[in-house]
Protein backbone atom coordinates (compact mmCIF):
# COMPACT_ATOMS: atom_id res chain seq x y z
CA UNK A 1 0.00 0.00 0.00
CA UNK A 2 1.54 3.35 -1.01
CA UNK A 3 1.96 6.35 1.26
CA UNK A 4 -1.04 8.15 -0.14
CA UNK A 5 -3.30 5.17 0.49
CA UNK A 6 -1.90 4.67 3.99
CA UNK A 7 -2.75 8.28 4.80
CA UNK A 8 -6.28 7.52 3.73
CA UNK A 9 -6.26 4.71 6.31
CA UNK A 10 -5.32 7.21 9.03
CA UNK A 11 -1.55 6.80 9.31
CA UNK A 12 1.13 9.42 8.84
CA UNK A 13 4.41 10.49 10.37
CA UNK A 14 6.45 7.83 12.18
CA UNK A 15 3.47 5.45 12.28
CA UNK A 16 3.27 5.59 8.48
CA UNK A 17 7.03 5.08 8.23
CA UNK A 18 6.95 1.96 10.42
CA UNK A 19 4.01 0.46 8.56
CA UNK A 20 5.51 1.19 5.15
CA UNK A 21 8.90 -0.26 6.16
CA UNK A 22 7.25 -3.50 7.28
CA UNK A 23 5.42 -3.90 3.97
CA UNK A 24 2.14 -4.34 5.83
CA UNK A 25 -1.25 -2.95 4.89
CA UNK A 26 -4.45 -2.48 6.84
CA UNK A 27 -6.02 -5.93 7.23
CA UNK A 28 -2.70 -7.80 7.41
CA UNK A 29 -1.56 -9.92 10.36
CA UNK A 30 1.33 -8.13 12.05
CA UNK A 31 3.66 -8.46 15.04
CA UNK A 32 4.42 -5.35 17.09
CA UNK A 33 7.54 -5.40 19.24
CA UNK A 34 6.95 -2.83 21.97
CA UNK A 35 8.69 -1.69 25.14
CA UNK A 36 6.29 -3.90 27.11
CA UNK A 37 6.52 -7.00 24.96
CA UNK A 38 5.13 -8.47 21.77
CA UNK A 39 1.61 -8.02 20.41
CA UNK A 40 0.07 -9.85 17.48
CA UNK A 41 -3.06 -8.96 15.59
CA UNK A 42 -4.64 -7.44 12.49
CA UNK A 43 -3.50 -3.95 11.53
CA UNK A 44 -6.50 -1.63 11.71
CA UNK A 45 -7.10 1.84 10.22
CA UNK A 46 -5.67 4.61 12.37
CA UNK A 47 -7.64 7.48 13.83
CA UNK A 48 -7.75 10.57 11.64
CA UNK A 49 -6.83 12.86 14.53
CA UNK A 50 -4.24 10.65 16.20
CA UNK A 51 -3.09 8.38 13.39
CA UNK A 52 0.36 9.96 13.37
CA UNK A 53 1.01 8.78 16.95
CA UNK A 54 -1.17 5.70 17.53
CA UNK A 55 -1.03 2.28 15.87
CA UNK A 56 -4.21 0.21 16.12
CA UNK A 57 -4.44 -3.59 15.92
CA UNK A 58 -7.26 -6.07 16.46
CA UNK A 59 -6.16 -8.76 18.90
CA UNK A 60 -7.07 -12.42 18.60
CA UNK A 61 -9.82 -11.97 21.21
CA UNK A 62 -11.56 -9.46 18.93
CA UNK A 63 -10.71 -6.33 20.92
CA UNK A 64 -8.90 -3.39 19.36
CA UNK A 65 -5.92 -1.83 21.10
CA UNK A 66 -4.06 1.38 20.37
CA UNK A 67 -0.33 1.63 21.02
CA UNK A 68 1.68 4.85 21.10
CA UNK A 69 4.09 4.80 18.20
CA UNK A 70 6.83 5.93 20.59
CA UNK A 71 6.51 2.56 22.39
CA UNK A 72 6.78 0.51 19.19
CA UNK A 73 10.26 -0.72 18.29
CA UNK A 74 9.41 -2.64 15.16
CA UNK A 75 6.55 -3.95 13.02
CA UNK A 76 6.83 -7.31 11.30
CA UNK A 77 4.46 -8.52 8.61
CA UNK A 78 3.33 -11.98 9.69
CA UNK A 79 0.83 -12.75 6.94
CA UNK A 80 -0.98 -10.83 4.24
CA UNK A 81 -4.69 -10.59 4.86
CA UNK A 82 -6.97 -12.23 2.36
CA UNK A 83 -9.15 -9.85 0.43
CA UNK A 84 -12.77 -10.48 1.47
CA UNK A 85 -14.85 -11.78 -1.39
CA UNK A 86 -18.57 -12.04 -1.87
CA UNK A 87 -20.20 -14.71 -4.02
CA UNK A 88 -23.86 -13.87 -4.58
CA UNK A 89 -26.43 -16.65 -4.55
CA UNK A 90 -27.96 -17.78 -7.86
CA UNK A 91 -30.62 -15.57 -9.33
CA UNK A 92 -34.10 -16.71 -8.30
CA UNK A 93 -36.62 -17.63 -10.95
CA UNK A 94 -39.06 -14.88 -11.82
CA UNK A 95 -42.84 -15.01 -12.18
CA UNK A 96 -44.45 -13.59 -15.30
CA UNK A 97 -47.17 -10.98 -15.09
CA UNK A 98 -45.84 -9.24 -11.98
CA UNK A 99 -45.52 -5.45 -11.72
CA UNK A 100 -42.23 -4.06 -13.02
CA UNK A 101 -40.01 -2.46 -10.38
CA UNK A 102 -36.57 -0.96 -10.90
CA UNK A 103 -34.12 -0.97 -8.00
CA UNK A 104 -31.56 1.82 -8.32
CA UNK A 105 -28.45 1.37 -6.19
CA UNK A 106 -26.53 4.34 -4.80
CA UNK A 107 -24.47 2.73 -2.01
CA UNK A 108 -24.76 3.14 1.75
CA UNK A 109 -25.21 0.57 4.50
CA UNK A 110 -27.97 -1.28 2.66
CA UNK A 111 -25.36 -1.98 -0.04
CA UNK A 112 -22.48 -2.70 2.33
CA UNK A 113 -20.91 -5.68 4.01
CA UNK A 114 -18.69 -6.08 7.05
CA UNK A 115 -15.03 -6.85 6.62
CA UNK A 116 -14.80 -9.12 9.64
CA UNK A 117 -11.01 -8.88 9.76
CA UNK A 118 -11.09 -5.15 10.48
CA UNK A 119 -14.67 -4.73 11.68
CA UNK A 120 -15.26 -1.97 9.14
CA UNK A 121 -18.24 -1.59 6.83
CA UNK A 122 -17.48 -1.01 3.16
CA UNK A 123 -19.62 -0.53 0.02
CA UNK A 124 -19.67 -3.95 -1.60
CA UNK A 125 -23.03 -4.82 -3.12
CA UNK A 126 -24.56 -3.81 -6.41
CA UNK A 127 -28.28 -3.35 -6.91
CA UNK A 128 -28.29 -6.78 -8.59
CA UNK A 129 -26.64 -8.40 -5.55
CA UNK A 130 -29.18 -6.76 -3.26
CA UNK A 131 -31.91 -8.40 -5.32
CA UNK A 132 -30.19 -11.77 -5.20
CA UNK A 133 -29.74 -11.59 -1.43
CA UNK A 134 -33.49 -11.13 -0.95
CA UNK A 135 -35.02 -13.89 -3.12
CA UNK A 136 -38.51 -13.04 -1.80
CA UNK A 137 -38.47 -10.07 -4.17
CA UNK A 138 -38.88 -12.39 -7.16
CA UNK A 139 -42.38 -13.25 -5.97
CA UNK A 140 -43.37 -9.60 -5.54
CA UNK A 141 -42.24 -7.93 -8.74
CA UNK A 142 -40.41 -8.32 -12.02
CA UNK A 143 -37.16 -6.71 -10.90
CA UNK A 144 -34.68 -4.68 -12.94
CA UNK A 145 -31.58 -3.44 -11.14
CA UNK A 146 -29.22 -0.57 -11.87
CA UNK A 147 -26.25 0.71 -9.87
CA UNK A 148 -26.01 4.45 -10.48
CA UNK A 149 -23.55 5.23 -7.65
CA UNK A 150 -21.70 3.21 -5.03
CA UNK A 151 -20.84 5.85 -2.45
CA UNK A 152 -21.73 6.72 1.12
CA UNK A 153 -24.59 9.19 1.24
CA UNK A 154 -22.58 11.95 2.97
CA UNK A 155 -20.71 12.30 -0.34
CA UNK A 156 -23.84 13.00 -2.39
CA UNK A 157 -24.30 16.52 -3.78
CA UNK A 158 -27.04 18.36 -5.68
CA UNK A 159 -25.34 17.09 -8.86
CA UNK A 160 -26.19 13.56 -7.74
CA UNK A 161 -29.80 14.63 -7.12
CA UNK A 162 -29.94 15.75 -10.74
CA UNK A 163 -28.63 12.41 -11.99
CA UNK A 164 -30.97 10.41 -9.75
CA UNK A 165 -34.08 12.33 -10.79
CA UNK A 166 -33.19 11.84 -14.45
CA UNK A 167 -32.56 8.11 -13.93
CA UNK A 168 -35.93 7.74 -12.22
CA UNK A 169 -37.69 9.47 -15.11
CA UNK A 170 -35.94 7.13 -17.57
CA UNK A 171 -37.17 4.06 -15.68
CA UNK A 172 -40.71 5.43 -15.49
CA UNK A 173 -40.70 6.06 -19.24
CA UNK A 174 -39.31 2.55 -19.80
CA UNK A 175 -42.43 1.13 -18.18
CA UNK A 176 -41.53 0.71 -14.51
CA UNK A 177 -44.58 0.43 -12.26
CA UNK A 178 -42.48 1.62 -9.35
CA UNK A 179 -38.92 2.69 -8.56
CA UNK A 180 -36.94 1.82 -5.42
CA UNK A 181 -33.76 3.70 -4.59
CA UNK A 182 -31.38 1.93 -2.20
CA UNK A 183 -29.72 4.80 -0.36
CA UNK A 184 -27.43 5.50 2.58
CA UNK A 185 -29.41 6.71 5.58
CA UNK A 186 -27.31 9.70 6.62
CA UNK A 187 -28.64 12.03 3.93
CA UNK A 188 -31.60 10.04 2.63
CA UNK A 189 -34.05 12.69 3.86
CA UNK A 190 -32.19 15.37 1.87
CA UNK A 191 -32.43 13.24 -1.29
CA UNK A 192 -36.09 12.39 -0.72
CA UNK A 193 -36.87 16.10 -0.44
CA UNK A 194 -34.85 16.94 -3.54
CA UNK A 195 -36.56 14.24 -5.62
CA UNK A 196 -39.97 15.32 -4.32
CA UNK A 197 -39.45 18.68 -6.01
CA UNK A 198 -37.67 17.44 -9.13
CA UNK A 199 -40.25 14.70 -9.80
CA UNK A 200 -43.46 16.68 -10.06
CA UNK A 201 -46.50 14.38 -10.02
CA UNK A 202 -44.69 11.12 -10.84
CA UNK A 203 -47.11 8.51 -12.22
CA UNK A 204 -45.72 5.76 -9.96
CA UNK A 205 -44.36 5.44 -6.40
CA UNK A 206 -40.70 6.37 -5.97
CA UNK A 207 -39.42 4.85 -2.74
CA UNK A 208 -36.13 5.54 -0.99
CA UNK A 209 -35.03 2.79 1.36
CA UNK A 210 -31.96 2.20 3.48
CA UNK A 211 -30.61 0.08 6.27
CA UNK A 212 -29.16 0.99 9.64
CA UNK A 213 -27.26 -2.30 9.77
CA UNK A 214 -25.46 -4.03 6.93
CA UNK A 215 -27.00 -7.01 5.20
CA UNK A 216 -24.72 -9.66 6.74
CA UNK A 217 -25.39 -8.74 10.38
CA UNK A 218 -27.96 -10.80 12.31
CA UNK A 219 -29.76 -7.60 13.35
CA UNK A 220 -29.83 -6.24 9.80
CA UNK A 221 -32.96 -4.45 8.68
CA UNK A 222 -32.02 -4.45 4.98
CA UNK A 223 -34.09 -7.44 3.82
CA UNK A 224 -37.39 -6.49 5.46
CA UNK A 225 -36.94 -2.85 4.42
CA UNK A 226 -36.30 -3.86 0.82
CA UNK A 227 -39.25 -6.27 0.74
CA UNK A 228 -41.57 -3.56 2.06
CA UNK A 229 -40.24 -0.94 -0.33
CA UNK A 230 -40.56 -3.17 -3.41
CA UNK A 231 -44.02 -4.33 -2.38
CA UNK A 232 -45.21 -0.75 -1.94
CA UNK A 233 -43.60 0.42 -5.19
CA UNK A 234 -45.16 -2.47 -7.09
CA UNK A 235 -48.67 -2.50 -5.68
CA UNK A 236 -49.61 0.75 -3.96
CA UNK A 237 -52.31 2.62 -5.88
CA UNK A 238 -50.55 5.88 -5.03
CA UNK A 239 -47.76 7.96 -6.51
CA UNK A 240 -45.22 10.32 -5.04
CA UNK A 241 -41.82 10.19 -3.35
CA UNK A 242 -41.59 8.24 -0.10
CA UNK A 243 -39.11 6.95 2.46
CA UNK A 244 -39.75 3.48 3.88
CA UNK A 245 -37.90 2.36 7.01
CA UNK A 246 -38.47 0.37 10.20
CA UNK A 247 -41.28 1.47 12.52
CA UNK A 248 -40.53 0.98 16.22
CA UNK A 249 -38.19 -1.65 17.58
CA UNK A 250 -40.10 -4.71 16.37
CA UNK A 251 -39.24 -6.80 13.34
CA UNK A 252 -42.45 -6.78 11.33
CA UNK A 253 -43.62 -3.18 10.81
CA UNK A 254 -42.41 -0.44 8.48
CA UNK A 255 -43.44 3.19 8.17
CA UNK A 256 -44.14 4.98 4.90
CA UNK A 257 -43.01 8.60 5.21
CA UNK A 258 -43.69 11.51 2.90
CA UNK A 259 -40.44 12.50 1.19
CA UNK A 260 -40.77 16.09 2.46
CA UNK A 261 -41.84 15.42 6.06
CA UNK A 262 -39.25 12.91 7.24
CA UNK A 263 -36.01 13.22 9.18
CA UNK A 264 -33.34 10.86 10.51
CA UNK A 265 -33.70 11.15 14.29
CA UNK A 266 -31.19 8.61 15.63
CA UNK A 267 -27.67 7.65 14.62
CA UNK A 268 -28.08 3.88 14.83
CA UNK A 269 -31.57 2.68 15.81
CA UNK A 270 -33.44 0.82 13.11
CA UNK A 271 -36.46 3.10 13.60
CA UNK A 272 -34.31 6.22 13.11
CA UNK A 273 -36.61 7.84 10.55
CA UNK A 274 -39.65 9.74 11.82
CA UNK A 275 -42.32 11.89 10.26
CA UNK A 276 -42.07 15.34 11.86
CA UNK A 277 -45.15 17.38 12.83
CA UNK A 278 -47.43 14.54 11.81
CA UNK A 279 -47.62 10.80 11.38
CA UNK A 280 -46.42 8.49 8.61
CA UNK A 281 -48.66 8.32 5.56
CA UNK A 282 -48.73 4.53 5.75
CA UNK A 283 -47.81 1.41 7.71
CA UNK A 284 -46.53 -1.83 6.15
CA UNK A 285 -46.70 -5.30 7.68
CA UNK A 286 -45.23 -7.95 5.44
CA UNK A 287 -46.57 -7.11 1.99
CA UNK A 288 -49.79 -5.52 3.35
CA UNK A 289 -50.03 -1.79 3.87
CA UNK A 290 -52.46 0.56 5.58
CA UNK A 291 -52.72 4.15 4.42
CA UNK A 292 -53.27 6.82 7.05
CA UNK A 293 -52.74 9.99 5.04
CA UNK A 294 -53.92 11.77 1.91
CA UNK A 295 -51.98 10.41 -1.05
CA UNK A 296 -52.22 11.12 -4.76
CA UNK A 297 -53.47 8.23 -6.90
CA UNK A 298 -51.27 6.88 -9.65
CA UNK A 299 -51.36 9.08 -12.71
CA UNK A 300 -52.25 7.73 -16.15
CA UNK A 301 -49.23 7.80 -18.45
CA UNK A 302 -50.52 9.80 -21.38
CA UNK A 303 -47.15 11.38 -22.24
CA UNK A 304 -43.46 11.17 -21.46
CA UNK A 305 -42.60 11.94 -17.86
CA UNK A 306 -39.83 14.48 -17.45
CA UNK A 307 -37.93 15.43 -14.34
CA UNK A 308 -37.21 19.06 -13.55
CA UNK A 309 -33.77 17.97 -12.52
CA UNK A 310 -31.60 21.09 -12.26
CA UNK A 311 -30.32 22.10 -8.81
CA UNK A 312 -28.22 25.06 -7.73
CA UNK A 313 -25.09 23.90 -5.91
CA UNK A 314 -24.29 27.26 -4.31
CA UNK A 315 -26.79 27.31 -1.44
CA UNK A 316 -26.15 26.98 2.29
CA UNK A 317 -27.82 25.82 5.47
CA UNK A 318 -26.62 27.75 8.53
CA UNK A 319 -27.43 26.84 12.12
CA UNK A 320 -27.75 29.87 14.38
CA UNK A 321 -26.07 29.68 17.78
CA UNK A 322 -25.44 31.96 20.80
CA UNK A 323 -22.56 34.34 20.19
CA UNK A 324 -22.63 33.80 16.43
CA UNK A 325 -20.95 36.69 14.63
CA UNK A 326 -21.43 38.07 11.13
CA UNK A 327 -18.26 36.60 9.59
CA UNK A 328 -19.88 33.33 8.48
CA UNK A 329 -22.71 35.02 6.59
CA UNK A 330 -20.40 37.68 5.19
CA UNK A 331 -18.05 34.96 3.95
CA UNK A 332 -20.87 33.10 2.25
CA UNK A 333 -22.07 36.25 0.52
CA UNK A 334 -18.56 37.14 -0.61
CA UNK A 335 -18.13 33.61 -2.00
CA UNK A 336 -21.14 34.08 -4.28
CA UNK A 337 -23.78 32.07 -2.44
CA UNK A 338 -27.20 32.43 -4.04
CA UNK A 339 -29.43 31.26 -1.23
CA UNK A 340 -29.20 30.72 2.53
CA UNK A 341 -31.52 28.79 4.82
CA UNK A 342 -31.14 29.95 8.41
CA UNK A 343 -31.95 27.39 11.09
CA UNK A 344 -32.95 29.93 13.71
CA UNK A 345 -33.69 29.56 17.39
CA UNK A 346 -37.22 29.06 18.69
CA UNK A 347 -39.83 30.80 16.57
CA UNK A 348 -37.23 31.93 14.04
CA UNK A 349 -34.72 34.25 15.69
CA UNK A 350 -31.05 35.20 15.31
CA UNK A 351 -28.68 37.32 17.41
CA UNK A 352 -29.26 40.99 16.60
CA UNK A 353 -25.60 41.28 15.61
CA UNK A 354 -26.44 39.28 12.46
CA UNK A 355 -29.12 41.64 11.14
CA UNK A 356 -26.74 43.94 9.20
CA UNK A 357 -25.12 40.91 7.51
CA UNK A 358 -28.52 39.45 6.62
CA UNK A 359 -29.61 42.83 5.22
CA UNK A 360 -26.40 42.98 3.18
CA UNK A 361 -27.00 39.49 1.80
CA UNK A 362 -30.56 40.30 0.71
CA UNK A 363 -29.44 43.61 -0.82
CA UNK A 364 -26.93 41.62 -2.91
CA UNK A 365 -29.68 39.34 -4.24
CA UNK A 366 -29.22 36.38 -1.90
CA UNK A 367 -32.48 34.62 -0.99
CA UNK A 368 -32.58 34.21 2.80
CA UNK A 369 -35.21 31.96 4.42
CA UNK A 370 -35.92 30.99 8.03
CA UNK A 371 -36.63 27.60 9.59
CA UNK A 372 -36.52 26.59 13.23
CA UNK A 373 -33.93 24.34 14.84
CA UNK A 374 -36.72 23.03 17.06
CA UNK A 375 -37.80 19.62 15.79
CA UNK A 376 -41.53 20.22 16.20
CA UNK A 377 -43.61 23.35 15.78
CA UNK A 378 -43.27 26.16 13.29
CA UNK A 379 -41.59 29.48 12.65
CA UNK A 380 -43.71 32.41 13.91
CA UNK A 381 -41.77 35.57 13.22
CA UNK A 382 -44.49 38.06 14.19
CA UNK A 383 -44.43 37.31 17.93
CA UNK A 384 -41.20 39.07 18.97
CA UNK A 385 -39.51 42.19 17.63
CA UNK A 386 -36.45 40.25 16.39
CA UNK A 387 -38.68 38.18 14.14
CA UNK A 388 -40.56 41.23 12.95
CA UNK A 389 -37.28 42.99 12.13
CA UNK A 390 -36.15 39.97 10.12
CA UNK A 391 -39.43 39.98 8.21
CA UNK A 392 -39.07 43.70 7.50
CA UNK A 393 -35.70 43.22 5.78
CA UNK A 394 -36.98 40.37 3.62
CA UNK A 395 -36.26 37.08 5.42
CA UNK A 396 -38.78 34.42 4.33
CA UNK A 397 -40.68 32.55 7.06
CA UNK A 398 -41.09 28.87 6.15
CA UNK A 399 -43.64 27.70 8.71
CA UNK A 400 -42.99 24.12 9.82
CA UNK A 401 -40.82 23.21 6.82
CA UNK A 402 -37.84 21.13 7.86
CA UNK A 403 -34.49 22.85 7.34
CA UNK A 404 -33.18 19.99 5.17
CA UNK A 405 -36.28 20.22 2.99
CA UNK A 406 -35.90 23.99 2.77
CA UNK A 407 -32.32 23.59 1.56
CA UNK A 408 -33.35 21.13 -1.15
CA UNK A 409 -36.32 23.29 -2.19
CA UNK A 410 -34.22 26.46 -2.44
CA UNK A 411 -31.53 24.60 -4.39
CA UNK A 412 -34.19 23.30 -6.77
CA UNK A 413 -35.99 26.61 -7.29
CA UNK A 414 -32.76 28.46 -8.00
CA UNK A 415 -31.72 25.64 -10.32
CA UNK A 416 -34.86 26.12 -12.42
CA UNK A 417 -33.65 29.53 -13.54
CA UNK A 418 -36.46 31.49 -11.89
CA UNK A 419 -35.80 35.10 -10.99
CA UNK A 420 -35.56 36.02 -7.32
CA UNK A 421 -39.10 37.36 -7.19
CA UNK A 422 -40.53 34.01 -8.27
CA UNK A 423 -38.16 32.05 -6.02
CA UNK A 424 -39.25 34.15 -3.04
CA UNK A 425 -42.89 33.60 -3.89
CA UNK A 426 -42.58 29.85 -4.40
CA UNK A 427 -40.45 29.25 -1.30
CA UNK A 428 -43.41 30.22 0.88
CA UNK A 429 -45.92 28.16 -1.13
CA UNK A 430 -46.79 24.58 -0.23
CA UNK A 431 -45.69 22.77 -3.41
CA UNK A 432 -45.35 19.12 -2.31
CA UNK A 433 -46.86 18.98 1.16
CA UNK A 434 -43.69 20.34 2.75
CA UNK A 435 -45.65 22.94 4.76
CA UNK A 436 -48.73 22.49 6.89
CA UNK A 437 -51.76 24.68 6.42
CA UNK A 438 -50.95 27.87 8.33
CA UNK A 439 -54.26 27.66 10.15
CA UNK A 440 -53.15 24.34 11.64
CA UNK A 441 -49.85 25.70 12.99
Amino acid sequence: MDNQQQRKEGYEGRALSLVTKSGASVGDDVILDTESGRLEGVLMPGGTRSGHSILVIKLGNGYNVGISVNRVKNITLKQKGKEPTFVPPPKPSSTTGLPKVTIIGTGGTIASRIDYRTGGVKPALSAEELYLLVPELSGIADITTRAVFNIYSENLTPKHWTILSEEVSKEVNNGADGVVIAHGTDTMHYTSAALSFALESPPVPVVLVGSQRSSDRPSSDSAINMIGAVSFAANAPFSGVFVIMRSGLGDDTLSVHSGVRVRKMHTSRRDAFQTINGKPVGIIKGTDFTIQGDLKPRVARSKEFRAKSAFEQNVALVKVYPGMGPSMLDGLVDSGVRGVVLEGTGLGHVPRALLPSIQRAIDKGVVVAMTSQCINGAVRMTVYDTGRDLLSIGVLPLGDMLSEVALAKLSWLLGQGYNNEKVVSMMTQNLRGEMADRRAL
